[in-house]
């Protein structure tokens, strides 16, 4: 049985270990692909007119958006094409962002055809705009998509429902810690990425007439 310097180090590589551990959990719960698939599901919920309308409004989102880059990022790992699921290598994160942008901005298209809800149609611009963004921005710098993808949502969020969903901001933070923490990403980096995505729901949603329930 270690004892005493043993007996601390053990411990204080236990917790580390335990702080990584939270990260990594917090890192994979919170993915970009997961948090937009629940946001258009609950705003789908929430503008919908009936069952038929929820299922054609949120399976179109969540197509654009979430499954259909989702197996496009599978694919290029499988065939080799990228080293790693987090596109660590920056060239192939701005590669690959370019073609999250044509997802979106399909998407985009798509919805408006349909006449989708408005908030549905402002936040698909919203994310063809976020992601366009941060395809340049990724030429020169590693911007944060975990804290893009957890800031967006949440602001999204309370513009539909008010104060209701203010308690779950908490978890911005948090997700920026673990990037942060990871080394993923710096402190720049992630504030960034949240900031990034605030101002473009925000912008997206005051273009479109979303305003803020006061419910």
């Amino acid at each position: 049985m270690p004892t005493g310097p043993a007996l601390l180090a053990s411990g204080s590589l236990r917790r580390r270990r335990l702080w990584t551990d939270l990260a990594r959990v917090l890192s994979t719960v919170f993915n970009p692909f997961l948090t937009v698939l629940a946001l258009f599901v609950i705003m789908s919920g929430r503008v919908a007119h009936g069952t038929f309308d929820f299922w054609r409004w949120m399976l179109l989102s969540v197509a654009f958006t979430s499954l259909g880059p989702m197996l496009y990022i599978f694919w290029l790992y499988a065939t080799d094409r990228i080293s790693d699921m987090d596109m660590s290598d920056r060239a192939e994160r701005a590669a690959v962002f370019g073609s999250f942008t044509i997802f979106y901005l399909v998407g985009s298209i798509v919805l408006a055809a349909l006449h989708a809800p408005v908030p549905l149609v402002a936040t698909m611009a919203g994310y063809t705009t976020s992601m366009a963004l941060v395809q340049f921005i990724t030429r020169f710098w590693k911007i944060s998509t975990h804290a893009l993808g957890i800031t967006g949502p949440l602001v999204a969020l309370v513009y539909m429902y008010g104060a209701r969903p203010l308690p779950f901001v908490v978890v911005i933070p948090l997700v920026c810690w673990a990037r942060v923490y990871l080394r993923a990403h710096t402190a720049a980096q992630v504030i960034a990425g949240a900031a990034l995505a605030a101002t473009t729901v925000a912008a997206f949603f005051r273009l479109f007439g979303v305003q803020v329930s006061t419910q």
